[in-house]
């Protein structure tokens, strides 16, 4: 070819086009002999190489590990109710989950430290008379926990940092106020005692509870809502619903801000995450029942900002959040494995980074706060994987050669401490969480009062707040008249074996001759 335009160019005589040729001749001279010529500064130029094919991050090769047989929990019956809830909560001090019970509702509450085979005859939280449905500790007080039942009502309960000698039937506080049952409760982020529940009424309900009392109520959704989700200073809340539909919810405007029809195209359940930049992570189904995800710009609802297709399954989808590594973990009901995601600002913005594979299908999933991961062994996130009878706690760690800590695993976290008061709250304040240092690791303080404004029911002993000692028993039918007199017995029977207790220890003191 090369011959052949050469006897093109003398019979043409094109000085111009010649001159053209000789020049791309030479330059691919120059590149052919480019590849055989020694490169002076390879690293440098491999580290380029690089940078422009794999994306740089410092989750890239964040790992999965299940921990050993011993640190497990053993022989838990989780519940079976056919309910899309994770079934289990967790914090830096305890952790609970939902169990099989007779005779109405029940959740199993353990210390985080107390591993192994748990007693069949352990203490367990009964108060509901229908199946529990949901769990949420309080992020400001890690003895606080709020459970959701199908006998339509939600309870709040206080407790101990003690291990339970007996079953605990006392919730501090009774939350009535829906018609039907109740799937959904999840706590303000920022605000001292707000607490969010939703029913099958299709009825949210905000309350107070230090007071017992609602605070605000919307009626807006028009058929079953699958999940709420509160943005990070508890301003907004987004919440799928059965009507295919993603809704931005302003509950002090009690009115709809922002809304999608069928971010997923599909009919079955969908679940919904705001992220610390305000964006909004959706999983759900496509039209050919496809699992897939999507990152979605509240304020236009127009195009996604990302959507990805991942795979056939039935199982419905729940992110778990981490908002400071700003990492989404999926663990679909049924799957054996979780995949876990990093969400950036840079195309294709939501990055697939690995997926953590067990052989067990997993019933429910617990995720940790980020205060009560072990920042000596660089771990940034740990899940507690519920088998058929018992959990897993699965840890994921960022492999770092150093001891020291590592400033950039781990900002400043949300702390305990609310940043504002009910009433702030309800007159439009609005506060991002107050931070704590996770440098020297996170200690959990000791149960502590809840303190407000008002007069609160959590800073007395755990009485439920339902009581009847005030109301005329002349008036009260018989059921409610033995109810009555067996929670005064109970009460009776308490005190009477403190004040057993104490003397007994007198007669020790005495008979040991140490009075």
């Amino acid at each position: 070819n090369s011959l052949r335009n050469v006897k093109r160019f003398i019979f043409t005589d094109s000085y111009s086009t010649l001159l053209q040729f000789t020049n791309s001749l030479f330059h691919q001279k120059v590149l052919f002999f480019s590849y055989f010529l020694p490169v002076a500064s390879s690293s440098s130029s491999s580290s380029a190489m690089s940078r422009s094919i794999v994306r740089q991050s410092k989750f890239r090769h964040v790992f999965g590990q299940a921990v050993k047989a011993d640190q497990c929990y053993d022989d838990i019956r989780v519940s079976k109710v056919t309910w899309d809830s994770s079934f289990c909560a967790v914090n830096p001090k305890f952790l609970a989950v939902i169990v099989e019970s007779s005779g109405g509702g029940a959740f199993l509450v353990l210390p985080v430290h107390k591993t192994g085979r748990v007693d069949k005859n352990y203490p367990l939280v009964v108060g509901h008379s229908g199946p529990v449905l949901d769990i949420d500790w309080c992020p400001h007080d890690d003895n606080i926990l709020a459970s959701c039942s199908e006998d339509c009502t939600a309870m709040v309960w206080q407790i101990p940092d003690h291990t339970l000698t007996r079953p605990l039937s006392d919730p501090v506080v009774v939350l009535e106020g829906h018609s039907k049952r109740v799937g959904i409760v999840s706590w303000h982020p920022t605000a001292r005692n707000i607490l969010l529940t939703a029913g099958s009424d299709n009825l949210i309900i905000i309350w107070n509870v230090g007071t017992g009392e609602p605070l605000l109520s919307m009626d807006d959704h028009p058929d079953l809502i699958y999940s709420i989700s509160w943005n990070r200073n508890g301003s907004l809340f987004c919440t799928t619903c059965k009507d295919r539909r993603l809704r931005v919810c302003d509950p002090r405007k009690r009115e709809v801000v922002a809304e999608r029809l069928a971010p997923h195209e599909g009919i079955r359940p969908m679940r919904a995450i705001f992220t610390r930049d305000g964006n909004i992570f959706t999983t759900g189904f496509t039209r050919m029942s496809q699992r897939e995800l999507g990152l979605w710009d509240p304020t236009n609802f127009e195009e996604p900002i990302a959507l990805l297709e991942l795979d056939t399954s039935n199982g419905v989808l729940l992110p778990y959040y981490d908002a400071d590594a700003n990492m989404v973990y999926l663990c679909g009901k049924g799957d054996s494995s979780i995949r876990y995601f990093e969400v950036t600002d840079e195309p294709p913005y939501v990055h697939y980074l690995s997926t953590f594979s067990s052989k067990e299908p997993q019933r429910g999933m617990g995720f940790m706060p980020k205060r009560g991961v072990d920042v000596t062994k660089c771990e940034i996130a740990r899940l507690f994987k519920l088998h058929d009878k018992k959990c897993e706690p699965i840890t994921m760690t960022v492999p770092r050669k150093s001891d020291l800590f590592q400033d950039d695993l781990y900002p400043d976290t949300a702390g305990p401490e609310p940043a504002m008061e009910p009433e702030e709250w309800l007159d439009g304040r609005d506060e991002d969480p107050i931070l704590v240092s996770m440098r020297e690791g996170y200690i959990p303080p000791k149960s502590r009062e809840l303190k407000v404004v008002k007069k609160n029911v959590l800073d007395s002993r755990p009485t439920t707040r339902r009581s009847m000692s005030a109301l005329d028993t002349n008036s009260l039918p018989v059921s409610s008249l033995y109810f009555f007199y067996i929670q005064n017995l109970k009460a009776t029977v308490l005190s009477q074996e403190k004040r057993i207790c104490d003397l007994e220890n007198k007669l020790s003191q005495y008979t040991n001759g140490t009075d």
